[in-house]
């Protein structure tokens, strides 16, 4: 997929030398089509890291696809220059107006907290309800995933005895539903939470849709208004060392309650490197979403977005 993306972005040059094509602005004023304009609302702390990882996975189709980032004004992050945040994203109250193809609102490290005592809570619940009317297909990663399924139907988040970490095997509940073409019967996602959602609550709300689940991680895709909103609980996205990090992080802090993550290191030895199984499923699932739930759906004129019912 051609790219265009904000000039000097770091994740640029780490993206021409995996071969992704990347074009900036003059280049793709000069192809005659209108790009999918893509919003991604990043609430991860390390963004750089995060911005490549989901443009890497956006980068798989003949489709051109604009990227925009978008900060929250109610939150600081600190592990991000703010000379990167003031270059390359954006605030709400900029977009407000505007329509987008496609977005995507990633995890955030707060899953512990009650989501009323997040602090930019009703900044980002604003963003949630604006979504519905001004984006054709939201996908929502991990805690965000939570968040937005507590704020639309009031299902809840529940701890975990411990921290779900490793990669996990998962199913495929209705195979004929577009966002697995392609899919094996089964197949392999990350996971790093310590909260997890009940899909016996899921399933009582009509307006809900468990598309995949894990015997171990539990409930991994669920969809709403036909398509029109995905919630992944996983990090299908994360690149192949992002587990190691955290592991290796989480030991030098001290934790005491620190478990090598599953099915990861060939052989559990953290000595080794990591076995990647799910890098196909990762591009899969975000080629199908951007496919049938985001050029499929979406009006070429973006204001008739908020005509849009349910996919």
């Amino acid at each position: 997929m051609p790219l265009k993306l904000p000039d000097n972005l770091p994740a640029i040059e780490i993206l021409k030398n995996e071969h992704i094509f990347v074009m900036n602005d003059l280049r793709a004023s000069m192809q005659d089509i209108r790009p999918l304009k893509i919003l991604i609302l990043n609430l991860m702390p390390l963004k750089i890291t995060t911005e490549t990882d989901l443009i890497r996975l956006l980068s798989n189709s003949p489709l051109q696809v604009e990227i925009e980032f978008l900060a929250l004004s109610s939150h600081s992050p600190k592990n991000t220059p703010i000379e990167h945040l003031i270059q390359f994203y954006i605030k709400f109250s900029k977009i407000k107006n505007s329509f987008y193809d496609g977005m995507i609102i990633t995890g955030a490290p707060v899953e512990l907290l009650p989501f009323s005592e997040v602090k930019y809570w009703d900044e980002l619940t604003r963003i949630f309800d604006w979504a519905r009317t001004h984006v054709t297909s939201t996908f929502y990663i991990c805690w965000a995933a939570q968040a937005a399924m507590h704020h639309f139907y009031g299902i809840e988040k529940y701890p975990l005895e411990k921290k779900l970490f490793g990669v996990f095997r998962h199913t495929i509940n209705d195979p004929a539903y577009p966002l697995f073409r392609g899919f094996d019967d089964e197949f392999y996602a990350p996971h790093s939470r310590h909260t997890t959602v009940n899909a016996d609550e899921i399933r009582q709300c009509p307006d809900l849709k468990i598309l995949s689940e894990s015997d171990e991680a539990g409930v991994y895709i669920v969809s709403s208004r036909g398509g029109r909103e995905f919630y992944v609980t996983g990090h299908s996205e994360y690149s192949p060392l992002t587990l190691h990090n955290e592991y290796v992080r989480d030991l030098k802090k001290g934790l005491t309650s620190v478990e090598l993550p599953k099915n990861y290191y060939r052989n559990d030895d953290p000595q080794q490197p990591p076995l990647v199984r799910w890098r196909s499923h990762a591009n899969l699932l975000y080629i199908n979403w951007l496919n049938y739930f985001v050029y499929q759906a979406t009006p070429f004129n973006l204001s008739e977005i908020q005509q849009l019912g349910d996919l």
